[in-house]
């Protein structure tokens, strides 16, 4: 998923599942549902969503600098048939120094 370090204690991960099937939808849902509408222009409607988020974390190795974090989020939903990974970035995107980072060949998203 990335390439974050919290062996220095900085940063935090959590999830929140979102299992919707024949219950009524959060609004987070909701917005997912009309994300995937608005890009794919399709019909979708979401019977299970997992949000995670890192939260100010810094880039490995973190003994390096651990000034330099970022917040960002991965949603992945799946109507039973379809999936989809929305990957969601702090305003301002990756804030890493990628010319400090172990490997330099970084990436944002996925294939």
């Amino acid at each position: 998923w990335d390439n974050a370090d919290f062996s220095k204690g900085v940063g935090t991960t959590f999830y929140q599942e979102f299992p919707t099937l024949n219950t009524a939808k959060p609004q987070f849902v909701l917005d997912v549902e009309a994300k995937i509408r608005q890009y794919l222009r399709s019909s979708y409607s979401a019977a299970w969503t997992l949000k995670i988020t890192w939260e100010k974390v810094p880039a490995y190795a973190a003994r390096t600098d651990t000034r330099k974090t970022i917040t960002y989020q991965a949603i992945l939903t799946t109507d039973g048939f379809r999936s989809y990974v929305l990957m969601l970035y702090q305003d301002g995107g990756m804030r890493w120094d990628y010319t400090r980072l172990a490997a330099t060949n970084v990436l944002i998203g996925y294939t």
